[in-house]
């Protein structure tokens, strides 16, 4: 277990240490680096404390109404539009500065995982609820309530300075983003459906997550066009015909024809695919058929995850899983019927130009010796689905202490995964400063 080396001063001390000299205004008339940073400095001791009381509060998809409830607050103590109960527990919030100007978003996902936590923290999740039948611990062990607490504390500080801001922040709130329960909507994808971008309509949105490129604390990972990858659900159903497990020969065994069909999938990445273009994955996460060892049943179901990071590939790839399910299948005798659900997530794609014109803005926030250009990750993020619809830029905050081996750091999802705090006053300080700077420099709009 790791043990718990943070605290609001030494995150402090580390927003210092990990920025470089304030620069001035970036437009006349508009916030000052150093104002931004002072402001950022005296907020850290709230965020440090918001993000462990939603650490130690964690709630699933869809039923985030407790962070909900504390997000919404602090939107109306600070003299803002909020609008509730979005994406059902979703919260929004608009602040409109002193002069006219373009429209700025910044999102934040609050949703914890079906997780039982593992880490020796003084504010460690002991929540247990149910999840698909099954009682589960649940904990953010993706590091959403860091997201949580830095819009929050960006929130804070951009009210601040309202009346120097020329023109408005949207502060999007979102539930659900590791998935809605079975049988609901939710997420990203809900909150466009119920029009959280209109009324005002963004013209960029940012986002950030924590950990996801193992990096060391405070540093600042990105990467232009397809940074995460589209996500699509994966179900075969394998049918053969029933019979006793002594004389396989009476019947259609579907638990070989499935092995055979999963190692057939492998050949696409392998053989079939050029991976100089694009890395593919395809994976089959569970397999489920029969009842007892001398029972050959008469089907099986595989469920899977295919991760794509090109759109022709992506169409590519689904064709090879239908033939080859359906064509190995066929050979035995058996059917395969292939479902592939694409709406789980889009390709993460970081707007060109966007990110070329906000990347001095990162440079400017964390040090230019740590912010990095990445490989992308095959995680994939629905804050793709504001993505599709407005430029946007999606980072990676990292949270890794201080001398820690990068190769052997928990991953998020982990019920070991720790983000340090040291990294929550420049995951403000980054929200902030490219909202603030967008404002004053608004790329060219399409």
């Amino acid at each position: 277990m790791r043990r718990f080396q943070s605290s609001p001063a030494r995150a402090v001390w580390l927003l210092g240490a990990l920025s470089l000299a304030p620069l001035p205004a970036i437009a006349q008339g508009g916030p000052a680096d150093s104002d931004i940073q002072r402001r950022v400095e005296a907020v850290t001791p709230k965020v440090v404390a918001w993000r462990r009381d939603i650490h130690q509060n964690p709630e699933l998809g869809n039923r985030e109404v407790r962070t909900a409830r504390l997000v919404a607050e602090h939107l109306r103590g600070l003299g803002m539009e909020v609008q509730t109960g979005v994406a059902h527990t979703g919260v929004v919030g608009v602040l409109k500065g002193g002069r006219a100007g373009p429209v700025v978003a910044l999102r934040a996902d609050m949703d914890a995982l079906p997780v039982t936590e593992q880490v020796n923290l003084p504010f460690a999740s002991k929540v247990k609820t149910e999840y698909n039948g099954q009682q589960v611990g649940v904990m953010h062990a993706c590091g959403h309530d860091n997201h949580v607490a830095i819009l929050m504390g960006a929130a804070e500080v951009l009210a601040g300075m309202r009346a120097q801001l020329p023109g408005t922040v949207k502060f999007i709130f979102q539930p659900a983003e590791e998935g809605p329960p079975a049988g609901e909507e939710g997420g990203a994808k809900m909150m466009v459906k119920e029009g959280v971008l209109e009324n005002p309509k963004p013209d960029a949105i940012f986002g950030l997550h924590v950990g996801v490129i193992p990096a060391p604390v405070g540093t600042i990972s990105y990467r232009p066009r397809g940074a995460m990858a589209a996500a699509d659900n994966l179900r075969i159903i394998v049918r053969g015909r029933q019979t006793h497990g002594a004389v396989p020969w009476s019947g259609v065994d579907p638990i070989v024809i499935s092995a055979q069909i999963v190692q057939g999938l492998q050949t696409i990445a392998s053989r079939q695919t050029n991976l100089t273009t694009a890395p593919i994955v395809v994976t089959i996460g569970s397999i489920n058929g029969g009842v007892r060892g001398n029972i050959i049943p008469d089907s099986v179901v595989m469920v899977g995850t295919i991760r794509t990071l090109d759109k022709e590939m992506q169409t590519d790839v689904h064709d090879r899983i239908r033939r080859t399910a359906e064509m190995i299948a066929q050979s035995a005798g058996a059917t395969a019927q292939v479902v592939i659900d694409k709406g789980v997530a889009p390709l993460t794609f970081n707007d060109p130009a966007l990110t070329e014109r906000m990347v001095p803005t990162l440079q400017r926030v964390g040090g230019a010796e740590r912010v990095q250009l990445v490989p992308p990750t095959m995680g994939a993020e629905d804050f793709s689905e504001f993505q599709a619809r407005v430029p946007g830029l999606f980072v990676f905050l990292g949270v890794v202490p201080a001398g820690q081996d990068l190769s052997k750091v928990a991953p998020n999802h982990s019920p070991f995964f720790f983000a340090d705090e040291g990294a929550l006053p420049v995951g403000v300080r980054a929200m902030t400063q490219l909202a603030v700077d967008y404002l004053a420099r608004p790329a060219a709009r399409r």
